[in-house]
């Protein structure tokens, strides 16, 4: 499998669950700001949307949208319990959390990158921001992971976004439950090696 990425973003989630999954895969950056591979392919020709993540399959089908992705993932490596299995009630658990994080987080972000966006409406994305964290956080009270002791796909993407805070001024430090949680996501093995493997840790 290949899996288009760019540094940092939120193709870091998937990136996260094929190490947790064990799965062959290959890295393949896909620059945001020009849109170009490293050969110089317009990365449009190959996802019509422009963004990352995408990923091939080994049949030469594509999937995208970091939330269907994962659980696809998921799916070829049941072993690894990365995701209920289908139809459980658990299963539906695991994809409210990661809806909550695309629409109610992920897309908050978005106008925070954005330069053009005014400041005063910035300010009304933090504050909307650090509100859905400080909601994120009672719910993690007494549990290793969000759907309790064991990691799954939707805490790879809530870490990748968690992550992104820092840069555009959402301050979760004071967040101390969502602080140790994602104490605990990092220091899983699979991640520091995604971690490593994008530039992002030394």
């Amino acid at each position: 499998m290949k899996l288009y990425y760019s540094p940092g973003a939120c193709s870091l989630s998937p990136h996260i669950v094929l190490r947790e999954a064990g799965l062959p895969f290959r890295l393949v950056l896909a620059s945001t700001k020009t849109h170009q591979l490293a050969d110089g392919t317009d990365y449009y020709t190959i996802n019509p949307k422009g963004y990352v993540p995408l990923l091939e399959l080994d049949d030469g089908q594509r999937l995208s949208e970091g939330p269907v992705i994962v659980q696809y993932i998921a799916d070829q490596a049941p072993a690894r319990q990365l995701a209920p299995a289908a139809g459980t009630m658990e299963r539906y658990r695991l994809m409210e959390w990661l809806n909550f994080t695309t629409s109610e987080l992920h897309k908050s972000f978005s106008p925070l990158f954005n330069p053009a966006m005014p400041e005063d409406a910035k300010a009304l994305y933090r504050t909307r921001l650090l509100e859905r964290f400080k909601w994120v956080d009672r719910q993690l009270e007494g549990r290793d992971y969000l759907m309790g002791t064991q990691f799954s796909v939707a805490d790879a993407y809530l870490f990748t976004v968690a992550g992104w805070g820092k840069y555009v001024g959402v301050d979760i430090s004071g967040l101390k439950h969502l602080g140790a949680y994602l104490g605990r996501v990092a220091a899983r093995p699979a991640v520091q090696e995604a971690l490593k493997a994008e530039g992002l840790l030394k």
